[in-house]
């Protein structure tokens, strides 16, 4: 036995006391690191962001069911922080290195006329791009100057002047 062993077990003998003792650590560590990196990367979703939450997620998952190593695990997950934190700010200063990482935005319409391809290329329902009218303040396209589904996700709608 190791020093921690008796607190956090060892693969495949976890007890659930101290699965418990490893949730409570990555809770922390979880907190900790998002904190260190920014919120970014559960803040704008863009596919950089959603990879690398998806692949944290299931990394730190493995540690808490005691199918994975705990230090081995916390170690593999600040590796993938700081590579989405350096990705991240690299594709700041890079334009091409952020489209490759991000995307590009889509014109969905324009003038108060939408584009029906550039929707059913995207996925775009009516009914989301109804309830991103609403949000922007319009019952219908009349009155906008441009529809966007931004990289994000998110559809910004601006006004006409």
């Amino acid at each position: 036995m190791h020093g921690l062993d008796p607190v956090f077990g060892t693969i495949p003998h976890i007890t659930w006391a101290q699965e418990c003792a490893r949730t409570v650590v990555i809770f922390a560590y979880g907190l900790a690191i998002v904190h260190l990196v920014g919120r970014r990367v559960f803040g704008e979703w863009a596919a950089l962001d959603i990879i690398v939450s998806v692949v944290v997620g299931l990394n730190l998952s493995r540690v808490l069911t005691g199918s994975a190593k705990l230090w081995g695990t916390l170690a593999a997950t600040t590796l993938l922080m700081a590579l989405h934190w350096i990705f991240a700010h690299l594709a700041t200063r890079f334009p091409t290195l952020s489209r490759v990482f991000e995307g590009r935005p889509v014109h969905l319409g324009e003038d108060g006329r939408v584009d029906g391809r550039a929707l059913r290329r995207h996925a775009v329902s009516e009914a989301d791009l109804g309830e991103a009218l609403r949000g922007s303040g319009f019952e219908d396209l009349s009155g906008t100057r441009r529809v966007v589904l931004e990289p994000s996700g998110k559809i910004s709608v601006l006004k006409d002047h």
